[in-house]
């Protein structure tokens, strides 16, 4: 029914307080509406939980944006016994539609309302392991982890390939990882990830994390850190995981891979091949370090003058149709800024809305911008016979068995599988 049926239910719906099923009769087309409402995840700190709801709301409406075609009206703030829900109307809602909505960064239960009975729907998130892997870190200055999977779903749910949330092992890029919260979210969502960070106690703390808790919960794995050296000189190291969630998927070698540099971002295309990534998901320094090691620069530099420089590399190393997520401080970067320097790399701005924004602290006040990479056409040119026909980036990746596993561009795969070996650029 499209559009014009949505236009019209938004009319009708429009309103607070729709009674539990609403009967929708346009032009001869009779729908029923259903009533349901999100009850939002209580354990948040108290900052973010001031905005939760509006976060929550704009996260919905990027998935209703998407692979749910529109089909949620009138989403609004309601309070039901005096605790505040998300509420939206709605045809009936199948498997698969709770399942993408299952994986809502703050939603701590769904249900449908009929009257003043409120029956709980049954929650199929995809995460693959025990909520630990996202909460157990802390330490001053860590994203807060909701907020690092409503930037992932966002930036999924831009990319040409939202529909396959939930059936494709996504391959994800956080050029400025920190400790992993993004890393984490990915495993836990059974994507491949990949991440730089210049920082050595960070990257050794990751490591350390890692290793300790796949041992702590009996997760077959191989680890491996190495050196990344050239012409004798180390550049910085490197963690690579295999894993998979239980016996029976690691003796297939269905594995999640993990990997991790110590290295400067504005490198990326050193490390991995190109094309390589669905999505990138990061946010922004607050005016911390985030320079080259024996450079003359200044090190201390700003979160746009790195984005400049650094953007060009992990466009490289996107697939062209998936997306580039960026969360960043308004303070140091006005939005307007951000979204020139994202544009006029060459990617198209997916949303400029400021549904997202929101306070982190007195000195933080936190946005989200997604860009996305055209998808490019290609020509085959295997053979006179097939000059001239064109096939989509998909074609060309599938006949060529390109994969998702992040691979050095300079290291030999061989190089790979020896575990503290170093790893030479030369």
């Amino acid at each position: 029914m499209g559009g014009w049926f949505q236009s019209a239910a938004a009319k009708l719906l429009g309103r607070t307080g729709t009674s539990a099923i609403d009967t929708l009769v346009v032009t001869g087309a009779t729908r029923q509406m259903a009533e349901y409402a999100f009850l939002v995840l209580p354990a948040l700190n108290s900052v973010y939980a001031d905005a939760a709801q509006q976060l929550l709301q704009g996260e919905i409406a990027a998935f209703n944006r998407t692979v749910l075609r529109g089909r949620l009206l009138d989403i609004r703030e309601e309070k039901i016994g005096g605790i505040p829900y998300v509420r939206f109307s709605s045809d009936h809602l199948g498997a698969s539609d709770v399942q993408f909505l299952s994986n809502l960064s703050a939603i701590y239960a769904l249900f449908e309302i009929s009257g003043t009975r409120l029956t709980p729907i049954e929650l199929n998130p995809l995460d693959r392991f025990t909520s630990d892997l996202i909460t157990i870190q802390k330490y001053q200055g860590k994203t807060n982890p909701l907020f690092t999977k409503l930037l992932m779903n966002v930036t999924v749910l831009s990319t040409e390939f939202a529909d396959e949330l939930l059936s494709r092992r996504m391959s994800v890029f956080d050029p400025l990882c920190g400790r992993g919260t993004t890393l984490n979210q990915a495993l836990m969502y059974g994507y491949d990830a990949a991440g730089m960070e210049i920082d050595l106690k960070a990257f050794d703390a990751y490591s350390q994390f890692l290793g300790g808790w796949l041992k702590n919960h009996r997760i077959k794995h191989n680890m491996q850190v190495s050196e990344i050296r050239l012409q004798k000189k180390i550049l910085g190291h490197r963690l690579f995981v295999a894993l998979a969630p239980n016996k029976e998927l690691y003796k297939s070698k269905q594995f999640i891979k993990i990997e991790m540099i110590n290295a400067d971002t504005r490198t990326a295309r050193t490390y991995f091949k190109r094309e390589t990534f669905d999505a990138i998901v990061t946010d922004l320094p607050y005016g911390v370090r985030h320079g080259s090691r024996g450079s003359d620069m200044d090190l201390s530099r700003r979160p746009l003058d790195l984005l400049r420089e650094a953007l060009p590399g992990w466009k490289e190393v996107l697939r062209p149709g998936g997306s580039i997520g960026l969360s960043w401080n308004i303070h140091v970067a006005g939005r307007e800024k951000v979204i020139d320097v994202v544009a006029d790399s060459g990617l198209e701005i997916v949303s400029s809305e400021q549904s997202f924004r929101h306070t982190v602290d007195q000195s933080i006040v936190r946005d989200l911008l997604v860009g996305r990479k055209r998808r490019i056409m290609e020509l085959s040119v295997q053979g006179t016979s097939n000059v001239g026909n064109v096939h989509s980036h998909d074609e060309v990746m599938s006949r060529s068995g390109g994969g998702y596993l992040p691979v050095p561009a300079n290291v030999d795969r061989n190089e790979r599988s020896v575990p503290m070996q170093a790893i030479s650029l030369s």
